[in-house]
């Protein structure tokens, strides 16, 4: 019959006296929090009988957190993996007890992000936000940082200056990556299209400068035609690229550099054999790795969600501790890029 471990195997296996384990089990006298997880961490390997009880005595000394996100799309494959790594990221933290609150929008309207933040803000520790540009939400941040709560921007920037960080992609490196990869490849040169979300989106216009400096600059050959807005659907992005390929021969290549890919993913597949007209689209998606697979996607840039949700959670707790302003920075992640040869 196996020996049942002890005290002392608990002691040894975390470099601690035996006197300490037991400091540990029956409060005889305070042992440091870096101590105890040390042997809650050794108990656990050893398979100590006791070990619950260290458990419970780590979790009342581990602060509670509650950190609010606003995402959009609540259907869309994109943003529920979105919320999956959140809470993977506040789960994997032994420093705090952390609970995500998502709520989401359901639209562009400025009125209704405001509303959504300016009700989340007072009910968290710390919100981070995907989110359009426009005064309304600036104001509603900036009344939150003076009630104490600090606001994140992810994906899109808004509220800068205001904002305690911007936690994405370089959206100008972005949309340069896209025109590299199609003046780069396309085999004739002609009229490339881009699609934007919308004017409040900022890290789409972003990406269109970031996009159209490229072409201007290493690749006169090509032509950017006048940007679409798609308001990020399906549907109009969908009957605007076949208009696209009706009216334009010589249209090469299209960018669509936020959401909607569906729809031109879509068209193409309706009316253009594979690689005719090259297609470069946002975040891996099983529709966007089908027709990666197929041929009528060329590049898939893809947000590394799971970093981006390790970092955030990690400037979210950093912010709740500090004391005083913190300066409004930025920081980027690199993307993933994807061709049809990696799927």
């Amino acid at each position: 019959m196996a020996r049942r471990p002890t005290v002392r195997d608990v002691a040894r296996e975390a470099g601690v006296s035996v006197t300490t384990v037991d400091r540990a089990l029956n409060d005889r006298l305070k042992v440091r929090e870096e101590t105890l997880r040390k042997i809650a961490e050794a108990a656990r390997r050893v398979g100590y009988h006791g070990r619950a009880l260290i458990d419970q005595k780590l979790v009342t000394l581990t602060p509670e957190r509650r950190f609010g996100f606003v995402l959009v799309k609540r259907s869309q494959e994109f943003y529920q993996q979105f919320a999956r790594e959140i809470e993977g990221a506040l789960a994997a933290r032994a420093d705090i007890r952390g609970t995500a609150v998502i709520e989401y929008a359901t639209s562009q309207s400025p009125d209704e992000f405001a509303e959504i933040i300016s009700t989340l803000g007072p009910k968290v520790d710390a919100l981070a936000c995907v989110a359009v540009n426009h005064q309304k939400l600036g104001q509603v941040v900036l009344d939150l940082r003076g009630r104490g709560v600090p606001v994140f921007s992810m994906l899109n920037d808004f509220a800068q200056g205001i904002r305690r960080n911007y936690v994405g992609l370089n959206n100008i490196k972005i949309g340069r990556v896209a025109a590299w990869m199609l003046t780069r490849t396309l085999r004739q040169p002609g009229k490339l299209g881009i699609f934007v979300g919308g004017n409040r989106w900022h890290g789409h216009d972003l990406r269109e400068v970031g996009f159209r400096s490229l072409v201007r600059d290493s690749a006169p050959a090509f032509s950017v035609m006048d940007t679409l807005v798609n308001l990020e659907t399906r549907k109009v992005t969908y009957e605007a690229t076949l208009d696209l390929l009706s009216r334009h021969a010589d249209l090469r290549g299209i960018y669509v550099a936020g959401g909607g890919m569906e729809g031109a993913i879509a068209a193409l597949r309706e009316v253009r054999p594979p690689g005719e007209v090259a297609l470069i689209v946002n975040e891996l998606t099983a529709e966007s790795s089908g027709a990666l697979a197929d041929g009528y996607v060329q590049m898939v840039i893809s947000t590394p969600l799971d970093l981006l949700c390790r970092d955030l959670v990690a400037m979210m707790i950093e912010a709740t501790l500090q004391r005083g302003e913190a300066v409004s920075a930025q920081h980027f992640l690199e993307p993933r890029i994807y061709l049809p040869e990696m799927i």
